[in-house]
């Protein structure tokens, strides 16, 4: 796949984005759930591997293709690394997935009801070698906790900014302002930060495309105007916190996103099994995060 190929699968292919991004912080949780306990690993390389391990069965699995997973973003040591052989980006676009790479180096301390993203050391270089290596697109988190109009307008210029440095290198953004799923002002914050993207879209009406991953909102239906949105690619959802159950339910009633999810795609895959019974594990994820991105209910309409 060329850049316009990858494009235009991200902009139309019916599918969704996986998520395999976990980092440093949110490592030893994921292996927990793919059932290797901290005392099987001694240090950060041990445990880097094991869960690249974990990444690579999973990009390598019959079940993990281009005709229902369009997209897949990679932590920074999984794009450095090999897949059967393979640099991992190569590996996805040879199955037709397009990939994409997590460039926040973590969240700053709560403020006005929010955490930035901490500063991003030699960032121009590492998107420099992000595209050498056929990456399509970038990602960058930052978490709202509260409806504090002031923090919410905070988190949007900062992924903004961000973004304008991502597409001068030539790469694809994907701004991530997540909202606490948990949140006792959720409503309001989908609200808020719904109006402060749009605003910073109509700013500059004939800018360049971005794509956003968002919490599913509380209310759908609250996000389609940035669904419509010249500016928005796609619009992807996260499913933060949600088991996969609930995070498809609640995805399907918003029409015109897609899954960007983590843990509620790996919910169910363990180190310990048979290849056949991991591949069979991921092939129902997959199926059934692809249905909930490709098949709306009626509460969506």
């Amino acid at each position: 796949m060329n850049a316009a190929e990858m494009t235009a699968k991200i902009a139309d292919g019916k599918g969704f984005i996986a998520a395999l991004d976990q980092s440093g912080g949110s490592t030893p949780k994921a292996l927990k759930g793919y059932g290797i306990d901290e005392s099987a690993y001694d240090g950060d390389e041990a445990m880097f591997a094991l869960i690249h391990e974990m990444r690579s069965r999973i990009i390598s699995s019959p079940a993990f293709t281009g005709d229902k997973v369009i997209g897949a973003i990679l932590f920074e040591r999984t794009m450095d690394g090999q897949v059967a052989g393979k640099t991992a980006p190569q590996a996805l676009i040879d199955k037709g997935v397009v990939p994409f790479l997590k460039i926040d180096k973590g969240l700053e301390a709560e403020a006005n009801g929010v955490q930035l993203m901490k500063p991003i050391p030699g960032l121009d270089t590492l998107l420099a070698r992000a595209k050498g290596l056929g990456v399509f697109g970038t990602k960058e988190r930052s978490v709202i906790a509260l409806a504090n109009k002031d923090g919410i307008a905070a988190i949007v210029a900062q992924q903004f900014e961000v973004a304008d440095q991502v597409i001068a290198a030539g790469l694809m953004p994907i701004l991530e302002p997540e909202i606490n799923i948990k949140s006792p002002e959720r409503g309001s914050a989908d609200l808020i930060l719904r109006d402060e993207i749009l605003s910073a879209l109509d700013d500059d009406a004939n800018g360049p495309k971005v794509m956003l991953k968002l919490s599913i909102p509380e209310v759908p239906g609250t996000f389609d105007a940035l669904v419509e949105h010249p500016r928005v690619l796609r619009v992807v959802a996260l499913s933060g916190g949600f088991a996969r159950a609930e995070a498809c339910a609640e995805l399907a009633k918003n029409r015109g996103m897609i899954a960007s999810f983590s843990r509620a795609l790996l919910e169910d895959l363990r180190h310990g099994m048979s290849d056949s019974a991991f591949d069979a594990a991921l092939g129902e994820a997959i199926d059934e995060i692809y249905t909930a991105s490709t098949q709306k209910s009626l509460a969506s309409v």
